[in-house]
């Protein structure tokens, strides 16, 4: 890939580097001429190859994204802070706190976070239904807590 850029730089480079106006031909002017075609032909072909290149087989989608804030079901293990807004009495202290204490196992570990009031317990209660513990997954979870977005 390094040799492809390198080779489409070069040929660029080449097609503005100025043109001497020699009005005699000789046979190292020939040569010369000939060199400019033969690596302007192999630039055309590095950059046809490198375009032609197989696709990266990268996870584009995530199977449980509608978990994480765009339905009514919340994982508990990668849903963003953000995705309790809409339960009231959940947020921010009792999301916090769910956030900030997984990865849990099952729903019903949230029940087992130090320092939950009763408050919060009856609004995990509340919601419990819409409550889902998927495997927690390194790119959601560094997002719990702050994902960037300010209003």
């Amino acid at each position: 890939m390094k040799l492809a850029i390198l080779a489409v730089l070069a040929s660029t480079a080449a097609a503005f580097a100025p043109q001497a106006a020699t009005t005699t031909s000789t046979a190292l002017n020939a040569e010369i001429a000939g060199r400019r075609e033969f690596f302007g032909a192999a630039a055309a072909a590095v950059v046809g190859v490198a375009a032609a290149a197989a696709p990266a087989n990268a996870v584009i989608d995530y199977e449980n994204i509608e978990y994480l804030g765009g339905s009514n079901i919340v994982d508990v293990n990668n849903a963003n802070v953000r995705a309790y807004l809409k339960m009231p009495g959940m947020y921010p202290s009792a999301a916090g706190k769910i956030v900030s204490n997984g990865p849990y196992s099952a729903v019903s570990d949230i029940y087992k976070i130090k320092g939950l009031t009763e408050g919060e317990a009856a609004a995990f209660k509340k919601y419990e239904t819409r409550f889902v513990a998927k495997t927690p997954s390194p790119d959601f979870v560094i997002d719990r807590i702050n994902n960037g977005l300010y209003r």
